[in-house]
């Protein structure tokens, strides 16, 4: 049966070029010149894909993908926004309103067919059940301030740009996340919403709701940073449902677990596959770190499950341990160093970029690069 297609714009002739255009490959398309009749429209017809302007005269593309997106009976149809409004600041109004996809005017025939075989691929695997899991890595540390948010975010973008799969990075630490406010992101409450349920009601189809696709391709859970919500962290019933739907929607997931000390520590470590250990090269959390990876071995990481050991190097160099002196002291290899950038740090949080979207191609992303291409080996392998 041919996939149906809503195409939504105000612009005749758009309707009719790309309708025209998408008949010819096989879909079946339907149109709607205003968000109103797109609103009506995706409720009575379900359809496989929507495609939903921005720009119209009643209800604009944002207040359409909200309104879908809170409806029981459609806020699973993925959402692709084409538009003219190229902005960063829409986009990201666009990818915090639901959308799955964000493509501007004009655009090759061939690279928007592309981007919508990958959003209809990406909602049949969320809306059966894969053959097999994704790949879960939990990312920790002996102590706070070692950069454990920053390296999972920064780490999830740069092996979705390296392999374009679907990856997904999760914040675990209600009334601590980061991430809202370094993107300047309005959305922070999609974690807290999933604690505060019923833990039966925890699902994909409910995680899904609360993912934000950011621009740089990957989708985020996203965890409050008002420290009123840390007592969130008690539902550790929550927090396994969670991490085990997130593994049923993405080739990799990436969590940020944040210090050892977490409360549902013993559930999210049962269903990570891997755990990367994130230190510096300082004697003290040296030893911290050592007593965490005895702890780690413990629970089978380094045996049966695979245990990897990152430094976040924030050091002057002359008052720090080299690779080798970190090594011997804590008995096994180090896999990747990410080295200083205290100005490229800077940058990014007076842009709200990512730090490896601000010098593309630079050492930083490229250390993160040799990171992520080592995982992906694990994760196709």
């Amino acid at each position: 049966m041919a996939e149906k297609i809503l195409i939504v714009d105000d612009d005749v002739q758009t309707l009719r070029m790309v309708g025209v255009m998408l008949e010819r490959q096989g879909y079946k398309i339907l149109a709607a010149s205003n968000g109103t009749q797109a609103i009506t429209m995706a409720r009575s017809e379900h359809p496989d894909l929507i495609l939903l302007d921005v720009m119209m005269p009643d209800v604009d593309g944002f207040s359409v993908a909200r309104t879908l997106r809170k409806e029981t009976e459609t806020a699973d149809i993925p959402i692709l926004m084409f538009t003219a409004r190229a902005q960063v600041e829409d986009k990201i109004a666009g990818y915090e309103a639901g959308v799955d996809d964000y493509l501007t005017k004009p655009i090759h025939p061939a690279e928007l067919t592309a981007h919508m075989r990958a959003i209809l691929s990406r909602a049949k695997t969320r809306n059966g059940t894969p053959a097999e899991r994704g790949y879960t890595i939990g990312v920790i540390g002996a102590k706070g301030g070692l950069g454990v948010s920053s390296l999972t975010l920064n780490l999830a973008i740069n092996y979705y740009q390296n392999t374009k799969q679907e990856v997904i990075a999760a914040e675990l630490r209600p009334g601590q996340g980061s991430w809202s406010t370094e993107l300047g992101l309005n959305s922070q409450e999609g974690l807290n919403n999933l604690l505060r349920m019923n833990t039966g009601d925890v699902n994909t189809a409910s995680i899904s709701n609360e993912l934000v696709r950011v621009p740089y391709g990957i989708r985020l859970l996203l965890a409050s940073p008002n420290a009123r919500d840390v007592n969130l962290m008690r539902n550790s019933r929550n927090m396994e449902a969670i991490v085990d739907n997130l593994s049923l929607m993405a080739k990799l997931t990436l969590l940020d677990i944040g210090i050892n000390t977490h409360m549902a520590l013993d559930e999210i470590l049962n269903l990570c596959k891997e755990v990367l250990v994130v230190t510096e090269p300082f004697p003290g959390t040296i030893n911290r770190t050592r007593l965490l990876i005895e702890d780690l071995k413990q629970r089978g990481f380094g045996k049966d499950k695979l245990l990897t050991l990152v430094i976040m190097n924030r050091i002057r160099a002359d008052v720090q341990l080299s690779v080798t002196q970190v090594q011997e002291a804590l008995g096994m290899p180090v896999s990747q160093v990410i080295p200083p950038a205290p100005e490229v740090s800077f940058q990014a949080a007076t842009r709200n970029l990512p730090m490896i979207q601000v010098q593309i191609g630079g050492m930083l992303s490229l250390q993160y690069g040799r990171l992520a291409e080592a995982i992906a080996e694990r994760v196709t392998g």
